[in-house]
């Protein structure tokens, strides 16, 4: 672990830094299952709002 020696002995601890890397534009694939959670995930907050609105 990098660490440093401060006045009177002291150890300053550093965190380890990820590697940084460029991220890679989204693939035809990925976009269609993109939409498709989307647009699973607003079916279920409207099912679960009709559910409620039908409760109360």
């Amino acid at each position: 672990m990098p660490y440093t020696t401060e006045e009177g002995g002291r150890l300053n601890n550093f965190a380890v830094e990820p590697k940084v890397y460029q991220a890679q534009p989204w693939t035809a694939q990925q976009k269609v299952r993109a939409a498709l959670l989307v647009t699973g995930v607003l079916v279920l907050v409207a099912g679960l709002m009709a559910i409620a609105v039908g409760v109360s």
